[in-house]
């Protein structure tokens, strides 16, 4: 089993690139394994809501930062176009030295794909996209020319120079359990669990399990991993009103705060939940930590939970 991995998101949504980066280096300083930014075009609630776009902000990242890995969670196969999409990443990992995790799936606001010009087609058919430019970036990060096809990608020729520093590891991330996990099953290094669905990450990994056997893989080369919001505090007491503000502002996006997996109370509670995760299998955390300035649960859990899992 893979050694327990801790990632963070960075503030992106409200917030400017200066707290960006004062975050991200911080959050380095901390001694966690990842940095992750959401790929939205739009805020989530509204396209009013300032939003820095992902890949432009990933790049930014990976020059100020030496150690950490950098991901998205997840940027949506079919809202670019995947070609040149598969470029951008390789060039990132070369600023970055090898550190970047893009995380793809299908993407599910509408208006963020049309109100840029691009088509929103149906789940079914995003679906292919995914599929497809998975095929394609494994294709021109490894091969020195690139024919494709496909249903949505075509390329003739195609060359990716320089190719990535290390072939990316491929994040899918989703919960759909007929299609979705089917292709993390062929297709992923790393299969991500929503939040939303946190609480029936047991069943989604016999799911995943069932979808590798079945196309003759081998479920421990795929790192499980799981979007969980974490809530921290000194003590139980102190966590508790915590625990009744996060459900109130959430709503469930984030997953149940008390759950039978949530991740949230005093460091010996946190420490007993992540343990309950690695139990099942999960070993990849990818952190949204609750608070106005997330740094101050950060280093609680940096200085309190980290080192029991080093």
């Amino acid at each position: 089993m893979p050694a327990p991995h801790f990632g963070v998101t960075i503030p992106q949504i409200k917030r400017t690139w200066n707290e960006a980066k004062t975050n991200a280096r911080e959050f380095e300083a901390m001694g966690f394994d990842s940095l992750w930014v959401c790929d939205h075009l739009y805020g989530p609630q509204s396209p009013q809501i300032p939003i820095l776009e992902a890949w432009s902000l990933v790049a930014a990242v990976a020059a100020i930062t030496e150690r950490v890995e950098i991901g998205t969670l997840v940027t949506p196969a079919g809202m670019r176009n995947p070609a040149q999409l598969g470029k951008v990443i390789a060039t990132i990992d070369n600023i970055a030295g090898g550190r970047i995790i893009p995380g793809l799936g299908a993407g599910w606001m509408p208006r963020e794909f049309t109100d840029f010009g691009v088509p929103f087609p149906p789940i079914g058919a995003r679906m292919r996209q995914l599929r497809e430019a998975l095929e394609l970036f494994r294709a021109m990060w490894t091969e020195p020319e690139v024919t494709m096809d496909g249903e949505f990608v075509h390329v003739r020729n195609l060359v990716c120079e320089p190719k990535p520093v290390r072939r990316p590891p491929i994040l899918v991330g989703g919960a759909g359990e007929k299609v979705l996990l089917r292709i993390a099953a062929r297709h992923a290094d790393i299969w991500n669990n929503l939040a939303a669905h946190h609480h029936a990450l047991p069943r989604k990994i016999d799911v995943l399990r069932e979808h590798c056997a079945a196309v003759g893989r081998d479920p421990a080369s795929i790192t499980i991993s799981q979007q969980c919001l974490v809530i921290i505090a000194p003590d139980e007491a102190a966590a508790a009103p915590m625990v009744e503000t996060a459900k109130k502002i959430f709503g469930g996006h984030m997953g149940d705060p008390t759950g039978p997996l949530a991740i949230a109370g005093s460091p010996a509670r946190v420490r007993e939940q992540i343990q309950r995760h690695l139990d099942l299998g999960c070993t990849m955390f990818v952190i949204e930590f609750f608070g106005r300035d997330t740094r101050e649960p950060a280093r609680l859990f940096a200085e309190t939970v980290l080192p029991h899992f080093r």
